[in-house]
């Protein structure tokens, strides 16, 4: 095998229109797309994980200043995504706030932006480690975990390898070597069974899925795919490389 067939996987996923990928997650089909959200395609269901809103303005409360855009970056390329999607749910998979009083520091033009989504998509709200308690004013329903056609939606995923599992929490990113220099970006990672969804938070960053937070958590084969510009690409485990 050549060292650039090297880089993909077995061809169980198809590149869809958006330059996202089509693949089958515990035989449902979803479209990974390029901005980090799951589209169900069956159920239009339309799923991110850790948006991390308003972490801007709690690093500048502790004293780091970051550029306040954060929640508006954000927003931006989620109402994109419902733009382009038109889902009748979306989901939000935990860690949608950084913290606990997050909710309370949005500028109204960003909950203004929530209230309209919510006009035109039914918002679940799953809750995550950082935000516990769920939105107290923004509209849509709280959960602390959802099944959709048969997947369990879930903020962390299960210890061990499951089937049928949707999670956030983890942040995962790919790392391979190019030419020059090597090339880091957030993915999905799958084996086909379960599948952790990147952060679709503008500061929220990511984790190696080499970590060994990632160790044990999936028995098949594992594919990351990589968000780039535009399009997400299928790498496969022998493909990537520890920082």
């Amino acid at each position: 095998m050549s060292e650039a067939a090297a880089l993909f996987p077995p061809a169980v996923f198809r590149r869809a229109s958006c330059g996202g990928l089509t693949t089958r997650v515990a035989g449902i089909e979803a479209v990974l797309c390029a901005s980090g959200a799951v589209y169900l395609i069956g159920s239009s269901v339309l799923i991110v994980a850790d948006l991390h809103l308003e972490k801007g303005s709690s690093y500048a409360a502790r004293g780091q200043m970051l550029p306040p855009y954060d929640t508006r970056d954000t927003l931006g390329r989620l109402e994109a995504e419902v733009d382009r999607r038109n889902p009748a749910v979306t989901v939000l998979l935990g860690d949608s706030f950084h913290d606990g009083k997050a909710e309370g520091r949005m500028h109204e033009s960003d909950v203004a932006r929530i209230e309209a989504l919510a006009a035109r998509t039914a918002l679940i709200w799953v809750v995550g480690n950082h935000d516990a308690d769920g939105p107290r004013f923004l509209p849509g329903a709280v959960r602390d975990t959802l099944n959709v056609d048969g997947l369990d939606l879930v903020h962390e995923p299960s210890p061990h390898p499951v089937r049928g599992e949707l999670a956030g929490h983890l942040h995962p990113a790919s790392k391979v070597r190019g030419y020059a220099r090597s090339v880091r970006a957030r993915c999905f990672l799958t084996d086909g069974e379960r599948m952790i969804l990147p952060a679709f938070g503008a500061y929220a960053g990511g984790l190696n899925v080499r970590d060994r937070a990632f160790a044990g958590l999936f028995s098949g084969a594992l594919t990351a795919c990589a968000l780039g510009r535009g399009r997400v690409h299928a790498l496969t485990w022998a493909a990537l490389i520890g920082d």
